[in-house]
């Protein structure tokens, strides 16, 4: 019998800033993985390569990347917050190098980062400054290490920055984009999303690997969100990742959205729903 095995998780300090405003995104990858290491979840800790210069031009507009670096102009929080700036390479590389580590070791590896799929070709948004889902399908490819890549983007919202950039590149056949969020929004929608999504499993064994955004805004009582529940969301992310083991495809998944707080003004709820997302990574493909 397997031994049990630890979840491979992208993460250095250097992913790191202060959040800003409304949003914790830019913050959140500490605090998941403090809480992660609080609940004792078996993790292996590597330090991702952070994106260059060539690999965010490949799916954004070079003027709009260098400009944003120097603080020539604004993130996508809407800020020239130097932080910022200084970790979106590690952010993205943390997407990037996690889809290439899924692909050498063929399993399944967790990026704790948010703020890609609002990101368009030169323009920021929505909390979302580089398309780290663009990026990481487009260098791929350009490797040689995925002829074929899956996104699923199961965050609240549509990923309209997404689509723009794909758009952009006419829509090539060789990415297949759902994006949850341009179609699903009502608690009357539960039955016809989960079918949808058992519609998408079955083609992954198409591709070679899937990026998943394990988006936690979609949960009911998200002031941004508002129609899964906690178990409907656990579901959703064990039937990725059912999916995904069956086909034996590589995935690396991200931590997208989610805007709950505490009485105290803290992000235990989201927190606690990325946690879920953990411990289905960790049963379907750690055998725990």
């Amino acid at each position: 019998m397997t031994s049990p095995r630890p979840m491979t998780v992208m993460f250095s300090d250097r992913m790191q800033a202060t959040a800003q405003g409304m949003s914790p995104s830019a913050a959140k990858p500490s605090k998941v993985m403090a809480a992660w290491r609080a609940e004792g979840l078996p993790l292996r800790v590597i330090a991702p390569a952070p994106a260059t210069a060539a690999d965010l031009y490949r799916a954004h507009d070079r003027a709009y990347v260098d400009d944003v670096l120097s603080l020539a102009c604004a993130n996508g929080f809407g800020t020239r917050d130097a932080g910022v700036a200084a970790s979106l390479p590690y952010t993205t590389g943390a997407m990037l190098d996690g889809a290439r580590t899924a692909l050498a070791e063929r399993t399944a590896v967790c990026a704790p980062v948010s703020g890609f799929h609002h990101a368009g070709w030169s323009r920021g948004g929505g909390f979302c400054t580089f398309n780290g889902l663009a990026v990481t399908a487009v260098a791929l490819r350009a490797e040689g290490l995925a002829e074929r890549v899956a996104i699923f983007d199961c965050d609240q919202h549509y990923g309209d920055g997404t689509d723009a950039i794909l758009e952009r590149m006419g829509r090539p056949s060789w990415i297949r984009h759902f994006t949850a969020g341009a179609e699903y929004h009502h608690r009357g929608q539960v039955k016809a999303f989960f079918a949808r999504l058992e519609a998408e499993l079955r083609a992954l064994g198409e591709f070679d690997v899937l990026l998943y955004q394990a988006g936690a805004d979609p949960h009911v009582d998200d002031p941004l969100g508002g129609w899964l529940t906690t178990a409907q969301l656990r579901e959703r992310d064990a039937r990725v990742f059912e999916g995904a083991a069956r086909v034996g495809i590589p995935l690396v998944w991200n931590l997208a959205g989610g805007y709950q707080r505490d009485p105290d003004g803290g992000i235990r709820p989201v927190l606690a729903i990325h946690t879920n997302t953990a411990r289905e990574h960790l049963r379907v493909f750690c055998g725990h």
